[in-house]
This record gives structure tokens, C-alpha cells and sequence, in this order.
């Protein structure tokens, strides 16, 4: 067993990625390509299901190249996935009715406040955990059926399958034979009751979704199902699913209530262990499942960042400020401070604790002496800021003082980054040898299914840390520069209303 390996299937908002994994944790091979970002319209954004399926296709085949094995050399594999987005395809073709609705798509914001003035958010709330927001999967799923033709047919006919983008990386790994989520995707989409733990009839009902179009609903970690011929070599079981920031908790192995892992991707998300009962939140933060494992459910408290590295792609595709990510920390200390600029990044509203989908991005402060390198310095502030708002959220719901936050996601490479967070938060930074943790927990999920590894506490022998970082400013200096940054969040509110 110890010669074999997983594979995690990582597909994000921006890239589809593969890794192969050993018995110790360590990445034996990766491979990563982009895919392309579709904006319609102003707050629309959107993927081609077609290029998600062959863009991960491709990458599973190159990691297992880049790691010198076969498919045969496999264990299982893991699947962790942007959330939210939703896709709808024909069950006879397989093929999408249309294209995939982002998360970050805000086209059903409409259909939002219509559902809050029929006095809905009470009711939601209880039985999901979630906020009345365009960011999930109901009202993008109710948006298709409403507005592709055919859909809503197909829907009558039982042609119709929906799910989110682990549901559709399934069905054409198994070549259409296993229509599945497991409980962390379903608890994202706004209908699924977490208390019941099943698909909740009158939200589906007040939506317009048919039972019969979604994914049964499985734990975190089981055998759903097998490669079909043409996608490996030798037939590989599917043994692991989680979504990508419920995978970034288990691979931070955040198991114990009151521990909290922040993942720095597109956007930025931060989860808190909460045992095995839900926290209902008074902060507008969300409760979820963090995971199933053996019939147990493990709940946590999440705060979403919309828009967190996806500011940096911006600086360099937008405003052409660097020609590669890498180069904003460099641009960021050619200053000594933000110059008193701040940027507040809501360009597809804002998320957690906020809540406004009708925020729009803003640098304010500007004056003839602002360089770059203070509007770099101050988009890289502005994930940090964001983030301190959160954590400030979940600690007054969970009734709790937060002791320390594990950080992971690409943009923790970024060591200004990490040390202005500890700079806010007042508590130590801490940053694993395995940045992958959103790969490497969905490779646990899958293993620990599979027998591959034994028991929780044997894989969290391998989380290593690789750097804390310790606040280093004055409580002053912390204080002016948290209020510059709430006066800046305040003008950026229902900017587009």
C-alpha cells in the first residue's frame, strides 16, 4: 500500500489542476493549466463545463506523466472543487445546456431581494445555514431553468441533471454512470437542510428545482464509484470529495472546535471548527459542513472573500502594474506604507460580513504623490483587511478568542502579505511546508476511504509548519490603519443601487 499513491483532482476558479500524492503527504507530481474566464456582462461571469472536463482531463493524465506511474500505481482518487458554481447538462448527451454560472456571478442578486422582501432569509437561514445571496446554487440553477430553452422541458422529462462542478467531474469520470455531491457541496447550494441532512422539500419547491435532476447526496469519504475505460489505463475507485475550502480545513487538519485555517486563493475563505453542531451566526457569517467521515458530521463557521488574489491578477491584467503575480511584493516594498491609500477590492460586491452585492471596488486616498507601489501595497492590504474583518465576526459567534490562524492557498508564498495579516490580527501567522492543503485534504478524504491511510491522527502526524509570523506594529498604529480602512469600505457600500 505504502509503494501506491492518490490522485487529487483540484479544480479551481482559475486553473484545473491534478496532483499525485505519497503515503507521507509529499507531492510526487503536479500539473496545472488555466482556463478561460467568461464575462458576458457586468457582474456576470461564466465557464464552458466543456473546457472544465478537458482541461482537468488533461492535467490528471500530466501530473500522473510528471510522477514517473501509471494508473495503476493509483490507490483512489480525491476530488476537491470550486463551490457554488453551478452547471446543468442533458443526461442522454451529456452535454451542458449552457455555460456554468461562477460563484462570483451576481446576475440573480434581483431574485435575492425579491426572496428577502417575501421575508425568506429566517427560514433559509434555519434550515441551510446560508445567507440569502446570488454567490450560491439555487438561484443560479433557478436562472437556467427560467432562461435557457429546453431546460425547463428537460427538467419535466427527467432528461435534466444540476450540480456542482465535483457532481459534473463524476459524471464524465464515470462515464456517466454516478450522478453524486457529498454533504459539503450540497450544504453551499441554499438547498440542502444541514440539520436533516437531505434535500429540503420546500426549498426546492420555493426554487423550482426537481429532486430527480440532483446529485444524491454522500459523506466526505467513501467509494462513489470508478474511472470508466478511456479516462486511465486500469479502472481507479472515487473515493473523496470535499469543497475546496472544507478540504483546505482537513488538510490544515483543523480538527479540534475553535481551530481556524484561512486559504488565500481567487478569493479568500476562513473556516472555524465548530464541532459536531451547527453555529448559527449573528455576524451575516455562514454555518456549513465541514466534512462527513463514518456517519459524522462536523460543522464549522465560514467567512467569504470574493475577491482576495484575484486583486493581484487584476494589478497585472487590468492595470498591466506587473507582468506576473509574483512581482506585486516586490512593487509593495518599494514603498515604506499604503501612502494612506486604500483599495477596497468589491468587484463583484462584498461577501462576508458585509454582504452587499452592490459594493463596487474603490481606491481611495489618492494624491499626486501615490506611486504604484502604494496602490500595490494597498491591494495587498486590502485581502489582509478583509480578513481581519471575518476572523473579528467569528470570534463574536463562536464565543471565542481565536489563538493563532493556519494559512494556505498561493498567495501565502507572499510574506508582506503574511506578516501585515499578523500585523491586524495581533496573533500569530502560521504557514504549513504543504501549501496544497486544499489538494492534500481531498487525497486524505480519498485515502482514508480506501484504508490507505488508517486513522485521522496518523495523517496528522504530517502537518509540518513552515514559518509564524508575530505582529510587529504598535496597537496606534494597528488602530489608524484599520480605521482608514472601515472609512474606505463604508463609500465603496451600495456604490451600483
Amino acid at each position: 500500500m505504502h509503494n501506491k499513491y492518490i490522485l487529487s483532482i483540484d479544480q479551481g476558479t482559475t486553473s484545473s489542476r491534478a496532483i499525485v500524492f505519497t503515503h507521507s503527504g509529499s507531492m510526487a507530481g503536479i500539473a496545472q493549466k488555466e482556463f478561460k474566464q467568461i464575462f458576458p456582462k457586468p457582474g456576470w461571469v461564466e465557464h464552458d463545463p466543456n473546457e472544465i472536463w478537458s482541461s482537468q482531463f488533461q492535467v490528471l493524465n500530466e501530473a500522473l506523466d510528471n510522477a514517473g506511474i501509471g494508473a495503476e500505481d493509483l490507490t483512489a482518487i480525491g476530488i476537491t472543487n470550486q463551490r457554488e458554481t453551478a452547471v446543468v447538462w442533458d443526461r442522454q448527451t451529456g452535454l451542458p445546456l449552457c455555460n456554468a454560472i461562477v460563484w462570483q456571478d451576481r446576475r440573480t442578486a434581483g431574485i435575492c431581494d425579491d426572496l428577502k422582501a417575501k421575508g425568506y432569509e429566517e427560514m433559509i437561514r434555519d434550515k441551510t445555514g446560508l445567507v440569502i445571496d446570488a454567490y450560491f446554487s439555487a438561484t443560479k440553477w433557478k436562472w437556467i431553468l427560467e432562461n435557457v430553452p429546453g431546460a425547463r422541458d428537460k427538467a419535466r422529462s427527467g432528461d435534466l441533471a444540476v450540480g456542482t462542478v465535483d457532481s459534473w467531474l463524476i459524471w464524465n469520470l464515470t462515464g456517466g454512470r454516478v450522478h453524486v455531491t457529498d454533504v459539503t457541496n450540497a450544504s453551499r447550494t441554499m438547498l440542502y437542510n444541514i440539520n436533516t441532512l437531505s434535500w429540503d422539500p420546500e426549498l426546492l419547491e420555493l426554487f423550482g428545482i426537481p429532486e430527480n435532476a440532483l446529485p444524491d447526496v454522500r459523506s466526505s469519504s467513501e467509494v462513489y464509484g470508478e474511472t470508466s475505460d478511456g479516462i486511465l489505463s486500469t479502472a481507479v475507485p472515487i473515493a473523496g470529495i470535499a469543497g475546496d475550502q472544507q478540504a483546505a480545513t482537513f488538510g490544515q487538519m483543523c480538527m479540534s472546535p475553535g481551530t481556524v485555517k484561512c486559504t488565500y486563493g481567487t478569493g479568500c475563505f476562513i473556516l472555524c471548527n465548530t464541532g459536531d453542531k451547527p453555529v448559527l451566526s449573528g455576524n451575516s457569517l455562514l454555518t456549513t459542513i465541514a466534512w462527513q467521515i463514518e456517519g459524522k458530521t462536523t460543522y464549522a463557521l465560514e467567512g467569504s472573500i470574493f475577491i482576495g488574489g484575484a486583486v493581484i491578477q487584476w494589478l497585472r491584467d487590468g492595470l498591466g502594474l506587473i507582468k506576473q503575480s509574483a512581482e506585486v511584493e516586490q512593487l509593495a516594498e518599494s514603498v515604506k506604507d499604503n501612502g494612506g491609500v486604500y483599495f477596497v477590492p468589491a468587484f463583484t460586491g462584498l461577501g462576508a460580513p458585509h454582504w452587499d452585492p452592490y459594493a463596487r471596488g474603490m481606491i481611495a486616498g489618492l494624491t499626486r504623490g501615490v506611486t504604484a507601489g502604494h496602490i500595490a501595497r494597498a491591494a495587498l492590504e486590502s485581502i489582509a483587511f478583509q480578513v481581519n474583518d471575518v476572523m473579528h465576526a467569528m470570534e463574536d459567534d463562536a464565543g471565542i478568542n481565536i489563538r493563532e490562524l493556519k494559512v494556505d492557498g498561493g498567495a501565502v508564498v507572499n510574506n508582506l502579505l503574511m506578516q501585515f495579516q499578523s500585523d491586524l490580527l495581533g496573533i500569530p501567522v502560521i504557514r504549513p511546508k504543504t501549501i496544497e492543503t486544499t489538494a492534500l485534504g481531498a487525497a486524505y478524504l480519498a485515502g482514508l476511504a480506501v484504508n490507505y491511510w488508517s486513522t485521522i491522527e496518523e495523517i496528522s502526524e504530517q502537518w509540518a509548519m513552515d514559518r509564524t509570523f508575530i505582529r510587529d506594529i504598535s496597537e496606534k498604529n494597528q488602530k489608524e490603519l484599520k480605521d482608514g480602512w472601515h472609512r474606505a469600505i463604508s463609500r465603496a457600500k451600495n456604490w451600483d443601487h
